[in-house]
């Protein structure tokens, strides 16, 4: 099983949550990991492109195989920094 998903990372847990609470005044998942995504990816509004089990870090990866199309992750700690994910299909 493969999903796609996209994601946002900052380094402090209170960036995260101003995302959060970002994206429940309006701002799409794109637009706020254009601007505030530490990950190469954020240019591209957070894409990772499809990956399957093993190709992620394990929370991650338990992370985005969790959601269901459309949804996004309470934050979601790694060795890397706190992401939100938002899982594409």
């Amino acid at each position: 099983m493969k999903v796609t998903a996209s994601h946002i990372l900052v380094n402090q847990e209170f960036e995260i949550k101003d995302i959060q609470k970002k994206l429940t005044e309006g701002k799409t998942f794109e637009e706020l990991a254009r601007d505030f995504s530490t990950c190469p990816s954020g240019k591209d509004g957070g894409n990772l492109g499809e990956f399957g089990k093993g190709m992620m870090v394990p929370s991650f990866e338990k992370a985005a195989f969790a959601l269901m199309p459309g949804e996004i992750s309470e934050p979601v700690r790694t060795q890397f920094g706190f992401h939100l994910i938002k899982r594409i299909k």
